[in-house]
């Protein structure tokens, strides 16, 4: 912008009518330039999309109790919330089921939904999963009346048992619009003949560098996908006579994700292991930003531009530069919580489908059939029965803090939490102490500490819960008729990038807000995880809290 001078004049200027002149110049050039400066910032922030603005450029962030507050989270969750998107328990299931064939989508993209139903005609509703008030979601976007059809069988592959709905046709394509907010989405099918499902699907912000990275666990959900009869866990038809090896010789080597989730109606474990604190972050207008493990493959180095990463419950499947680029920002000072056990357990690569790039997940589980092997192939990237087995021998125990170590039995109901060093920063506001039991909190997988190469030397255990032997599977160690599920937190001496694992699969659930009677921990957790999101989101824990061991406290010596 330039300042324009008036015409001059042929008699004399007077000497200080000229320093006037000039003093005015230069006040107004001054102004124009900050008019400049400010029209410039004010662009700039209204171009900028949800969890896109740079921790460099913002203002001092808003600290609210449960964390970092983003503005754009409290008016999003402001909006009028539907509860059109759940199935009821008396809702006819079956009868429709679909899947995506993208894992995650941007703005501008397009995706395609692929259907097969019973039904001759269904809709298509779009529901972005927060809080909105209590209701839980709000409809973002809904099809026309479609015409129904059912698709062909899906084959399965022989010797891999692979199961893909790549044959099926394309039922239609959605775009993702500036209307699809950045979150996680359930597409939810509804037949004119009352059938429901739903198809989930994560909206990214491929410029965010929001506080929280929130990493939907797409691996574990496909992984543990039965349609079609086989997952990487079990499968049809009998093994060799006599033979009890595990993994089960039955089971997949690859599945796709080229096919409906057999559990969930459709959305699998969603709203156990995630939908929970999703909602709670929502609630608390927390500065999220959401991707998938898929994500994060295709794009390790987003991790590192976050000051939190956000591992949900059973995140046992994880990719190798998954791993690489986790664990190079964790040693950038990005915090991390495991909020589920067995986490980095399995070891897990991508490949092609008919429908796309990485539509395939491939786990062998048995290094001399993977085809790699007998290729030359990377040993991080050969699929063994876990990431501490060869040829990767790269355990994820020195990430997470301790290691894996059994499972309630199926049938078992979840066993209490209990409160392990309660001055811990972790408990402030909770009025807990030591051995405080918090009931129907430990449930699935449980993870333990244990002495092994690499385990940080300033291991905090925060919550030390015994497990009746009767109720578990284990071989990582039993003290009496018990063993143990641990909670620990650690901060890298070199970083301060803090990392707590909760030591067990059911963490999320049992923040599900439930009746004021007893029995229920959900206010409990919430205040701790709150807590633990506060200090993480301020940046590197260490800086602030860092952990000191006190292994030598805990009871039984050695558990």
């Amino acid at each position: 912008m330039a300042a324009t001078e008036p015409a001059g004049s042929d008699s004399q200027p007077d000497p200080g009518a000229t320093r006037h002149r000039r003093g005015l110049k230069a006040a107004g050039l001054v102004l124009a330039v900050v008019l400049c400066v400010l029209v410039v910032l004010v662009v700039a922030v209204g171009t900028i999309a949800p969890g896109t603005s740079s921790r460099g450029s913002r203002p001092t962030p808003h600290v609210g109790r449960a964390g970092v507050v983003a503005p754009w989270v409290v008016a999003e969750n402001s909006l009028r919330g539907t509860t059109a998107w759940q199935i009821p328990r008396s809702a006819r299931i079956g009868g429709i089921e679909g899947f995506a064939d993208e894992n995650y989508v941007a703005t501008g993209q397009r995706v395609g939904l692929y259907v097969s139903t019973t039904a001759s005609h269904y809709r298509v509703v779009a529901y972005r999963m927060g809080y909105y008030q209590g209701r839980g979601a709000r409809e973002v976007w809904s099809s026309g009346t479609l015409r129904g059809r059912v698709q062909p069988r899906c084959p399965t592959t022989p010797g891999i048992n692979m199961t893909s709905c790549a044959n099926w046709s394309r039922a239609l394509r959605v775009t993702i619009t500036s209307a699809f907010v950045q979150g996680d989405y359930l597409f939810k099918l509804t037949g004119n003949g009352g059938q429901q499902a739903y198809v989930p699907l994560t909206v990214w912000a491929p410029a965010s560098s929001a506080t929280y990275l929130v990493m939907n666990r797409t691996f574990v959900e496909e992984g543990w996908n039965a349609f079609g009869g086989y997952d990487f866990y079990q499968g049809k038809g009998a093994c060799a006579p006599g033979a009890s090896v595990y993994p089960v010789c039955n089971r997949a080597r690859v599945v796709s994700f080229d096919r409906p989730y057999d559990t969930g109606n459709g959305a699998s474990d969603f709203f156990g292991d995630e939908y929970p604190l999703i909602r709670f972050c929502e609630e608390h207008g927390l500065d999220v930003t959401y991707v998938t493990d898929v994500t994060v493959t295709e794009h390790p180095g987003i991790v590192a531009r976050h000051r939190v990463l956000l591992s949900l419950g059973h995140d046992e499947s994880w990719s190798y530069q998954e791993r690489v680029g986790v664990q190079q920002a964790e040693k950038k000072g990005v915090n991390i919580v495991f909020f589920g056990a067995a986490s980095v357990l399995r070891h897990v690569r991508l490949q092609a489908s008919p429908l796309g790039r990485d539509r395939q997940e491939v786990d062998y589980r048995d290094p001399s059939e993977d085809p790699l092997t007998a290729r030359g192939g990377s040993p991080m990237e050969i699929t063994g029965n876990t990431w501490s087995s060869p040829p990767s021998s790269w355990p994820g125990d020195p990430l997470v803090g301790e290691t894996y170590s059994g499972y309630l039995l199926a049938g078992t109901a979840p066993a209490p939490f209990v409160v392990a060093d309660a001055r811990s920063w972790i408990y402030r506001g909770t009025h807990l102490h030591n051995g405080s039991v918090l009931p129907s909190v430990i449930a699935s997988d449980i993870d333990h500490v244990a002495q092994f190469q690499g385990a940080p030397a300033d291991l905090m255990v925060l919550g030390h819960s015994p497990i009746p032997l009767s109720e578990v599977y284990t071989n990582q160690g039993t003290w009496g008729a018990n063993t143990y599920s641990d909670m620990t937190y650690y901060t890298d001496p070199d970083s301060g990038a803090g990392v707590i694992d909760t030591g067990n699969n059911n963490w999320i659930n049992a923040m599900t807000a439930c009746p004021s009677h007893g029995g229920c921990a959900a206010g409990e957790l919430q205040l701790i995880t709150g807590n633990i999101l506060r200090l993480f989101g301020l940046g590197p824990a260490g800086r602030r809290m860092p952990s000191r061991s006190n292994l030598a406290s805990i009871r039984p010596a050695g558990s």
